[in-house]
């Protein structure tokens, strides 16, 4: 199975290179930059436009940072649907995560030019996305998903069809409310123990054999005390994520305070240059408010 592979960034490189060394054939695109070395290489196909990478491609795979770049490789000129030749034997994929409802209305276009459309955003981070261990939380018709999911037991280990199409999105962002909201209260424990003169290092060894124990403590609370904030998801990347929510919670009338809450302090690093940061890095935020930092810096 041929397989275009579109976006190969902090998420998207190793998820194709998992792709490719499952014996998937990869087709790549380098309208946005030239393609990772690292893949031509070890034999994938470039081409010139997502247009191009479709057509002789049996799947097409978006690994895109938002909603407007997921809708231009899709639609412009020389974009995906141009190159749904015999639409009915294609399927498109897309893992980035993006709006809900703009997810609906791009699955109804594609699925008129008679292929299959899945949205199948991913949980897990960098790190998941080496290992092969994402959360892929998918929405679109049982039929594609059944034909997708060798694919997907390629890059992950929990693999869940939501819903109809947008049901996956809908997922991704409930599960980025539940991220921030965590990475807040372990940011809170740890700025409140070290200023009431605790180690915060010891405070969280001991939080992590307790019913407090979650994988944000474990992954970035040690982030957090070690002050190692290069990204593995970006602040940009979560505020992004958030503001789909909070958008979506006005549209609903659902209450999201505590996801307002987090959203700011987001804002409040990124006014600081730390849009770069790892989202980890939200108690950057707290330690400013409370003239207090948890390491020696």
């Amino acid at each position: 199975m041929k397989v275009a592979f579109i976006g190969t960034g902090i998420m998207g490189l190793p998820m194709a290179k998992n792709l490719q060394s499952a014996g998937y054939e990869l087709v790549l695109s380098d309208h946005f930059t030239p393609p990772p070395a690292e893949l031509v290489t070890r034999g994938a196909t470039v081409c010139h436009s997502p247009k191009e990478a479709t057509e002789i491609a049996d799947v097409t795979v978006l690994m895109l940072p938002n909603t407007p770049q997921v809708e231009e490789v899709l639609f412009d000129a020389d974009g995906v649907e141009q190159g749904l030749v015999n639409g009915n034997s294609k399927l498109v994929i897309d893992m980035s995560s993006i709006s809900p409802m703009a997810t609906q209305s791009f699955a109804k276009r594609i699925k008129e030019s008679g292929a299959q459309y899945l949205d199948a955003p991913v949980s897990g981070g960098e790190v998941g996305a080496v290992n092969a261990t994402l959360s892929i939380m998918v929405g679109g018709e049982q039929k594609a998903f059944d034909t997708a999911r060798p694919l997907f037991e390629v890059l992950g280990k929990n693999i869940t069809l939501v819903g109809d199409s947008g049901a996956g999105q809908t997922c991704k962002v409930a599960n980025q409310i539940i991220v921030a909201l965590n990475i807040e209260a372990v940011s809170e424990a740890l700025v409140f123990a070290s200023k009431a003169g605790a180690d915060p290092a010891r405070v969280r060894q001991a939080l992590l054999g307790g019913f407090a124990s979650s994988k944000i403590l474990e992954v970035h609370g040690e982030r957090m005390i070690e002050g190692s904030f290069n990204p593995g998801f970006k602040i940009a990347l979560h505020q992004k994520d958030l503001n789909l929510a909070l958008t979506g919670a006005k549209e609903l009338g659902v209450a999201l305070p505590n996801t307002e809450n987090a959203q700011n302090l987001f804002d409040e690093c990124a006014d600081q240059g730390g849009e770069n940061w790892d989202h980890s890095a939200l108690i950057k935020a707290l330690e400013m408010r409370s003239g207090h930092s948890i390491r020696n810096d």
